[in-house]
């Protein structure tokens, strides 16, 4: 799916709660909620907010940062049902991720196929090769670069689109 920076503007994506707490940490998040319809769903809401405070180098998330997502969606208990039973190893992802998948592939299912996803786990990449939806994937480094923001500190490398290409490529591979 090639999506123009014009184009962009207009496409929903979808990320999950890693892409929002690097994108605070990094400085990039009012750019990012500024510039493209940035939507989530309430699981990877709640887990950026909820963070873990105890943990090194935790990034609070504040309510503030949250009320810049253009939408925060709810996953009925029979959308991550349809999503397990198109993709068996999603009850092993993280249930932010997981939740994330079953509101994208309903939202496929039912038509709505411009929207991107960003984030930043080898189980949402591989995952995504697996439904065939590689496509749809966008590091935080492109959507940013597209925006013409720059981060404050430096992303985390799995952030970065060479890492998204690498495990992209790779699970494409093992898919043949």
């Amino acid at each position: 799916m090639a999506v123009s920076r014009i184009g962009l503007s207009r496409t929903t994506i979808l990320v999950d709660t890693n892409v929002i707490i690097e994108a605070v940490r990094t400085g990039c998040w009012n750019a990012l909620t500024g510039g493209l319809r940035v939507e989530t769903v309430e699981e990877c809401r709640d887990e950026a907010v909820r963070g873990d405070g105890r943990q090194r180098g935790y990034i609070p998330v504040s309510t503030e940062h949250l009320s810049r997502l253009a939408v925060v969606h709810p996953v009925s208990p029979h959308a991550r049902a349809a999503f397990a039973l198109r993709y068996p190893d999603a009850l092993s992802m993280d249930k932010g991720e997981r939740d994330l998948y079953a509101h994208a592939v309903e939202r496929t299912e039912q038509g709505d196929d411009v929207w991107l996803l960003s984030s930043a786990d080898k189980a949402s990449v591989r995952a995504a090769v697996t439904l065939r939806l590689e496509g749809h994937l966008r590091s935080l480094d492109a959507l940013i670069r597209q925006l013409g923001a720059r981060p404050v500190v430096p992303l985390r490398r799995h952030h970065e689109e060479s890492w998204l290409a690498s495990h992209r490529i790779e699970y494409l591979l093992m898919r043949r």
